[in-house]
């Protein structure tokens, strides 16, 4: 029988999110109902309301969250009722060309409950990434729930549903980095700090913390930087060649998404070095760089998708690490807050003013 719970909608471009009274409908074959404990509020949530992933109105927001199972739909055998999971938006299919060829992260194909969440009036709802998380319980394709150690703390958890994974990811699946390697990171938010995060679990030697918000960079040392540039003050090029013996940085991380920063990254690393960006760009933003200096630098330019993740091998060994005290997840929690403190929530991001708040239910 269809449930009706709290739900953040963004009803419209711009326009201001509010708390509605969303139906829920019991799963189908290959779905589960999820009862949202935590959810992280990310800039991509963001980035729907102000209409700038898709004009599908009115988005149900949320999606960096975690909960417990509390029903099932027909064939669903990986997790079950009373489970406790962290959601995610890479269920992989198992059977488009990167999955069989053995590399799901890279999964074409990845899938969402089949049936749709709505208003009262029956007004269909679009799931941010396929979850909508800002809600007391939330309908998924059965593959997005990764089930992990309960004792975890639900507000830490969630975090792993995509910015910090992505940080996280981009250090370790994408960059490579590995003993004694030089990391910079370039720009310290929630993604830069996880980079940061995911560089320090690595074994990397010298990590450098590139921003232009003090506060930020002073976060960033929590993380594991161990030199921080303020790119405000400092050429941050000059700076990282600097600091890494005038030969540039083995993975630099750009968690921008800006022309301007991705070309400093470019720069920064050592010959034959890797660029990862991790930073999500706009539509309408170029890049040009001297063909002959792309062939001459060698190395890689990478693009990390939600850090190259593989959620049921990564979620429960990045738990387990942060449960160890080897992964300081926690630091990342700046605030928790209630549904309706949404939309201040992201004011406060859209300002720098947080690293994180999680809505807690």
């Amino acid at each position: 029988m269809a449930q009706e719970v709290r739900g953040v909608i963004a009803p419209g471009k711009g326009e201001p999110v509010r708390v509605e009274t969303i139906v829920v409908p019991d799963p189908g074959p290959g779905e589960a109902v999820v009862r949202i404990q935590a959810c992280g509020v990310c800039h991509t949530d963001l980035h729907y309301k102000q209409g700038g992933i898709s004009d599908d109105f009115p988005f149900l927001l949320g999606h960096e969250a975690a909960g417990v199972v509390e029903s099932v739909g027909a064939g669903v055998t990986d997790v079950a009722p009373g489970d406790f999971v962290i959601l995610n938006w890479r269920a992989v299919c198992g059977q488009c060309r990167a999955c069989l060829r053995g590399r799901p992260w890279y999964c074409f194909n990845t899938h969402n409950a089949e049936q749709k969440m709505t208003l009262t009036d029956g007004t269909e709802l679009s799931p941010a990434l396929g979850i909508g998380a800002f809600a007391e319980k939330t309908l998924v394709a059965a593959g997005q729930c990764t089930k992990v150690d309960a004792s975890v703390a639900p507000q830490v958890a969630g975090l792993l549903g995509c910015g910090v994974m992505a940080g996280i990811g981009a250090a370790i699946n994408t960059g490579n980095v590995g003993r004694g390697d030089s990391v910079a990171v370039i720009g310290c938010g929630g993604v830069g700090d996880a980079a940061i995060a995911g560089a320090n679990l690595a074994g990397a030697a010298k990590i450098i913390a590139v921003d232009i918000d003090d506060r930020k960079l002073a976060k960033a040392r929590e993380m594991g930087a161990t030199h921080t540039v303020n790119s405000k003050e400092t050429d941050p090029v000059e700076a990282i060649r600097e600091l890494t013996g005038g030969f540039g940085a083995d993975v630099v991380i750009e968690a921008v998404g800006r022309p301007e920063t991705y070309q400093q990254a470019f720069y920064a690393r050592d010959l034959a070095g890797t660029v990862v960006l991790v930073g999500v760009p706009t539509p309408e933003m170029k890049l040009e760089l001297p063909l002959l200096d792309v062939f001459g630098r060698g190395g890689s330019l990478k693009s990390s998708w939600y850090g190259d993740c593989l959620p049921s091998r990564d979620f429960p060994m990045l738990i387990d690490l942060h449960l160890q005290g080897r992964l300081p997840l926690d630091k990342f929690v700046t605030e928790t807050i209630r549904l309706t403190d949404v939309e201040q929530a992201f004011e406060r991001m859209h300002h720098g003013d947080v690293l994180r708040s999680v809505v807690v239910l």
